[in-house]
């Protein structure tokens, strides 16, 4: 992975407009600065698979305010506008180091349908671990931010939003990377069971896997 933040970034953006997990100037991404109360945001309207070290703004995390980072005076770049939820997450998670904010459209269709994703093989287990949906808040507000950021705060590093998109968090931008590909991976296993009619027989992976996992130190396992 590139070095910088901004060029990790980017490259995730490309990645995931390929992959169809978001389109257009849709879903937003960030990382928080090391040894800096700021992160990397993408820019207003800004389409994730053409992005550039210009197209992030530097923003503090305690209050939102443009950052100066290092010697550089902070460029002039409209935050997207759902910096709230980026920021909530960094308070509530002071372990996250990367928010990738999506709109996946096999997740987002099983939300719709009142389905929740399902964990179905290991890969989903170690990335995933749970997936929790988060109700309906007018995107973009203090509420779909405060709300996303308290159901957050147990560990939980995955969210549907609801009838909006997802949010997925890690220390790396690299995991968060990972965690959005497997997130609409299960998402799609779980809908193709559910238009074969299969949906009830799904077996997802057995709880002494899940609880091997939470037992171990994140390194432990080589995924």
């Amino acid at each position: 992975m590139p070095g910088d933040l901004r060029d990790q970034l980017a490259h995730v953006g490309y990645d995931v407009v390929q992959a169809g997990l978001v389109c257009g100037s849709g879903g937003n991404l960030s990382a928080r600065i090391p040894d800096e109360d700021a992160c990397w945001v993408t820019a207003s309207g800004a389409w994730l698979d053409r992005l550039s070290r210009t197209a992030f703004a530097p923003v503090q995390i305690s209050d939102g305010a443009p950052a100066t980072i290092g010697a550089l005076p902070a460029p002039r770049i409209a935050p997207t506008s759902e910096i709230a939820l980026h920021l909530a997450l960094y308070r509530a998670r002071p372990d996250v180091n990367a928010v990738v904010h999506l709109h996946p459209q096999t997740a987002l269709l099983l939300d719709a349908l009142g389905e929740h994703v399902r964990i179905v093989t290991t890969d989903h287990a170690f990335y995933l671990k749970r997936v929790s949906t988060v109700p309906f808040r007018i995107p973009g507000s203090t509420e779909v931010a405060a709300l996303t950021a308290a159901m957050a705060a147990d560990g939980t590093d995955c969210l549907v939003l609801s009838q909006h998109g997802c949010v997925v968090m890690a220390d790396t931008v690299e995991l968060a990377h990972k965690r959005a590909r497997n997130l609409e991976e299960a998402a799609a296993l779980t809908y193709k069971a559910l238009t074969l009619g299969r949906l009830e027989h799904l077996r997802e992976v057995p709880e002494e896997f899940l609880d091997r996992l939470a037992s171990l130190a994140p390194t432990a396992i080589a995924v």
